[in-house]
């Protein structure tokens, strides 16, 4: 982890911003929208912040968005990069690791994920509490500096206990319908087989997409309180009975919106009172 590029970007974003965020927030695919919402609201294209790697895929805009959201000061992330992107490990994380730099205790991530479980439908948000790691890949790989976290950080509670029971409560508070379940990994850009989905749902997986691993793993190894929610947009391979498309994908998505945008805002306000204990 080059740590002299990661103070450099998070220098340059405290020159342009006055907000000293307490959570974080990923945005994924066709979710990018609530970062529009935030109160005094600041923007900052990826392109202009030093050593920041940019998304090449639609729907992710590619701003760092710093606001205000539930009366929580948010350094959010309007889209990421991904391994299929041919970035490596440690670039795919960098976004991640930046909100860390600006002061975030808690990050929250979001991602766009096909359904595994029978009984979900487009639409639904799953709330997810483990993974599986089927992408062949590790931001940790490499030589360690131990002032970041340890050789081999403990992925017992990857997500974290505490902000997964405030997402409950944020989805109690707002009348939303919260799954919970397993995501699952791989690399893409292809989607998966059936008979890679027949696998994953043997594994015990209840959605896979082709993010959120590599920066939980990264979030653990800094000590970052980290949860995350999938919206399921499509049915996975062999379940749905149409051609799977990123089209799809972001149309979904952005019928969510609403109760997405509902059950964030709440869930940041509770986490806000979450970081603010973590010392």
């Amino acid at each position: 982890m080059d740590r002299k590029a990661l103070d450099t970007a998070a220098e340059f974003v405290r020159s342009r911003s006055e907000m000293r965020p307490a959570v974080g927030v990923v945005l994924g695919s066709g979710l990018g929208a609530w970062g529009d919402g935030l109160d005094r609201l600041g923007k900052i294209p990826y392109a202009d912040i030093p050593r920041m790697p940019t998304s090449t895929v639609v729907g992710h805009a590619g701003n760092l968005c710093l606001g205000r959201a539930g009366g929580v000061e948010v350094a959010c992330l309007q889209g990421r990069v991904h391994l299929y992107e041919g970035h490596e490990p440690e670039r795919v994380v960098f976004g991640v690791r930046l909100l860390v730099r600006l002061g975030c205790r808690a990050v929250l991530l979001t991602n766009a994920a096909g359904g595994i479980d029978p009984s979900m439908i487009p639409g639904d948000l799953m709330l997810i509490t483990d993974h599986l790691n089927l992408t062949g890949k590790n931001p940790l790989t490499g030589p360690n500096d131990e002032m970041l976290g340890p050789r081999f950080p403990d992925m017992t509670n990857a997500y974290d206990p505490e902000l997964l029971a405030a997402a409950r409560e944020a989805a109690r508070a707002t009348g939303v319908t919260l799954r919970e379940g397993v995501y699952a990994a791989f690399g893409g850009p292809s989607y998966e087989t059936p008979a890679e989905i027949r696998m994953l749902g043997t594994l015990g997986a209840n959605a896979v997409g082709m993010s959120t691993v590599p920066e939980v793993i990264a979030l653990n190894h800094l000590g970052a309180r980290t949860a995350a929610v999938s919206c399921i947009t499509n049915l996975a391979a062999g379940l749905s009975p149409t051609k799977l498309t990123h089209e799809e994908v972001e149309a979904a998505a952005n019928r969510s919106r609403a109760q997405f945008t509902a059950l964030l805002t709440a869930w940041v306000e509770r986490a806000g009172a979450i970081a603010g204990r973590t010392s």
